[in-house]
């Protein structure tokens, strides 16, 4: 196990995660950052502890989008999605790479 050190709303984390694991989990920390910081700015939401409860509920609203019978992901397991992930950026590369050429 290693140590992490994350922020969230100003507040330091110590966290301990598997070895190569520790990338994933500053992510994870960043993004709900983000939805915190976004709904303590807006004001909509007062007090820590109901910010993490409705950042809570926004982000398991869109993993459950992406895993509804409707949902872009429907059927896919985590590893099909990030491979998926990996060949659009493959593509993105290819089509990208000779515009660089042009400037």
């Amino acid at each position: 196990m290693i140590r992490v050190d994350v922020t969230i709303m100003g507040q330091s984390y110590k966290l301990s995660c598997k070895e190569g694991e520790d990338r994933a989990l500053r992510e994870a920390a960043a993004y709900l950052d983000a939805k915190m910081s976004t709904l303590r700015d807006a004001a909509k939401v007062k007090g820590n502890d109901r910010i993490a409860v409705m950042a809570a509920l926004s982000m398991t609203t869109e993993l459950l989008a992406t895993k509804s019978p409707e949902g872009p992901l429907s059927g896919m397991s985590l590893a099909e999605v990030k491979q998926k992930i990996h060949g659009m950026h493959e593509t993105m590369d290819q089509a990208l790479t000779p515009q660089e050429k042009l400037f």
